[in-house]
């Protein structure tokens, strides 16, 4: 029960440092391998992989990720724009952010780490065996390259939410409305469109013509329980967990492998830094998820034979 464990604790992000950080005995605390032929070997004999993915994977794709040192839209972090009041203050600035990431996610494609899992998830759904995908990432590239078995637990940039009826929809307009062709530019001396809220996107419901928001989970949001139930189906069964790309600080994606570690599933983390959890993990593969992954994921010797 690993996810619902997890979200009736309701860590603060400090509180998950800190519980990430505990001491350990000596033997948990055994550095962990970068012996890919080990790695091979165990994932030869997977039958249930779960790949937690997060914004590293996209921004080997070029994809701005809003974080650290240059991680600004304008004189705004993402934290600044991504939650409930920023758009109840302001939906058109919130619009033009989220227009901005669209338009720019048209021009990137997956990079080798997509494809690699979307080619072994295909590969191995043909020998009986499933790779499923947890992405943290909102930009679908998984799904581009190929990505079947995929759970968005931020939801996505593609999709839709009516404010007035509550309607879900795929959304892949460009742009999404009229009154925001063109706009959307990321440069600190752009000035604010200030779009009257009825020329920003509406439902196309009959009879409704609420406001649209971005169906994505924003900063003090809940995450979907229906997804996070899946989520939880998915890491109590698996027998091998990869966590591709992906900070380890962000609450609750950042438990999901440790917890898994906890039970004895060997996890192999694929990034181009230590994180918080590193030391939990059976495996740390340091580079490129584009340079590291493929030849992880690719074709074993033993593949093929009586199962």
């Amino acid at each position: 029960m690993i996810v619902s464990s997890l979200t009736r604790r309701g860590l603060t992000h400090s509180h998950l440092h800190a519980h990430l950080r505990k001491p350990r005995s000596s033997q948990d605390m055994a550095r962990p391998s970068s012996d890919l032929a080990a790695f091979r070997e165990i994932f030869s004999k997977s039958k249930n992989i779960a790949i937690l993915t997060g914004a590293g994977v996209s921004a080997e794709s070029g994809v701005p990720t809003f974080r650290g040192a240059g991680g600004y839209w304008r004189k705004w972090q993402a934290q600044d724009l991504a939650t409930p009041e920023a758009f109840a203050r302001n939906p058109s600035r919130v619009w033009e952010f989220y227009h901005y990431r669209r338009e720019v996610m048209l021009t990137k494609n997956p990079n080798p780490a997509h494809l690699a899992i979307a080619e072994c998830e295909e590969r191995l759904s043909k020998q009986g065996r499933q790779v499923t995908v947890i992405t943290q990432n909102i930009d679908e590239l998984h799904r581009r390259a190929g990505s079947k078995n995929i759970l968005e637990i931020h939801g996505s940039l593609f999709r839709t939410r009516c404010m007035n009826c509550g309607q879900e929809a795929a959304n892949y307009k460009s742009p999404i409305c009229a009154a925001l062709e063109g706009k959307g530019a990321p440069d600190p001396n752009t000035d604010d469109a200030q779009l009257p809220v009825q020329q920003l996107p509406r439902c196309e419901q009959t009879g409704c013509q609420g406001l649209l928001r971005p169906a994505v989970v924003w900063f003090g949001e809940t995450l979907d329980s229906d997804i996070l139930t899946q989520v939880e189906t998915v890491l109590d069964s698996c027998d091998l967990c990869l966590i591709v790309g992906t900070s380890s600080v962000v609450y609750p994606a950042a438990m999901f492998a440790p917890q898994v570690a906890e039970r004895g599933v060997p996890v192999a983390e694929f990034n181009m830094e230590h994180t918080p959890a590193t030391m939990r993990f059976k495996f740390h593969f340091h580079g490129p998820c584009g340079t590291t992954l493929p030849p992880a994921l690719a074709r074993h010797e033993a593949e093929g034979q009586a199962v």
